[in-house]
């Protein structure tokens, strides 16, 4: 079928073919693409005419390989070329859709082609930037609190210090993971999920200067304690790809959250902040930062 692996080496040729891209799906950054091809999920890439092709197989793990929407840079695929397109690669199936697609070509016109089923698994969290930026209004009491606890204990004794991510902080950022992952026992042997996602932010950042992501840390005391990884998804939101931070250290996660929304999605009024996997713990904070919207994904599959 003429598909390739997709490499960190590859931004730079593909990234053309993101340039107007519209999607509110976290899955839609070449960044996340690339970072996310691991032993665990692999996206295989072609070109076709206009278009980037972009499959996902999973060599360990017992689901069937399938498409992702096409990206083009100069049209959105209607539902007839789609299924054409479905057809010329021999695939059935088309997963993370977004909801936008949907509403603009209607399900009238797709299930006259498609089957369409809900993806909830694949639904991603949108916060308006201002929100996260200020912490504003009786919701978000309890994050100000926590925020002037740590304050108080650790930044007005200035024993915190939020600098860019690159390849000099690499190493210890990678350090600081490990710890991370002992607090949180996110090895594969307890949650494929999360040690797949571990593969995927070692990735990140290993490559984050290439690739299109930008990150900042935090150190207390000159060691870090916290991180985050961020890329463009369109003209209107960024993503926050990976966030991770000390839970033993109280108000360092609400701290460094509304730093991150300060420092890296300044030409951003949306900020993206995936799905939650399916983890309940997960769920639980995305949720208490009260997302304006919830975007969601759909699998297509041809009749």
């Amino acid at each position: 079928m003429n598909f390739k692996l997709l490499e960190p080496a590859d931004f730079d040729a593909y990234k053309p073919y993101f340039r107007n891209q519209s999607y509110n799906l976290c899955i839609y950054t070449l960044p996340s693409l690339i970072v996310w091809t691991n032993s665990m999920a692999r996206h295989f890439v072609r070109k076709m005419e206009d278009m980037l092709l972009i499959y996902i197989d999973y060599p360990r793990w017992d689901f069937p390989p399938h498409l992702i929407m096409p990206i083009s840079p100069e049209r959105e695929i209607e539902p007839e070329a789609l299924s054409g397109i479905c057809s010329s690669v021999n695939f059935r199936t088309i997963t993370n859709v977004p909801e936008s697609y949907v509403n603009h070509f209607g399900t009238d016109t797709i299930t006259k082609l498609f089957q369409i089923e809900l993806q909830p698994e694949y639904e991603d969290y949108v916060y308006k930037t201002e929100d996260l930026r200020f912490l504003a209004g009786n919701k978000y009491a309890k994050k100000r609190n926590l925020i002037n606890q740590f304050e108080k204990k650790y930044v007005s004794k200035n024993r915190v210090h939020v600098e860019k991510m690159t390849e000099a902080n690499a190493k210890e950022c990678l350090d600081f993971l490990d710890k991370w992952c002992e607090e949180k026992d996110c090895g594969e042997n307890r949650d494929k999920v999360l040690a797949c996602e571990r593969e995927a932010v070692i990735k990140a950042i290993n490559y984050i200067a290439s690739i299109g992501m930008n990150g900042i840390l935090l150190r207390i005391d000159g060691e870090v304690n916290a991180f985050g990884m961020s890329s463009v998804l369109n003209s209107e939101m960024g993503v926050l790809h990976f966030e991770k931070a000390f839970s033993r250290v109280k108000g360092l996660y609400q701290y460094f959250d509304r730093e991150c929304a300060r420092q890296l999605f300044a030409d951003s009024s949306l900020i993206n902040k995936e799905n939650d996997m399916e983890i309940p713990e997960i769920a639980y904070t995305k949720n208490s930062y009260f997302p304006a919207m919830r975007v969601k994904s759909f699998k297509f599959t041809q009749r």
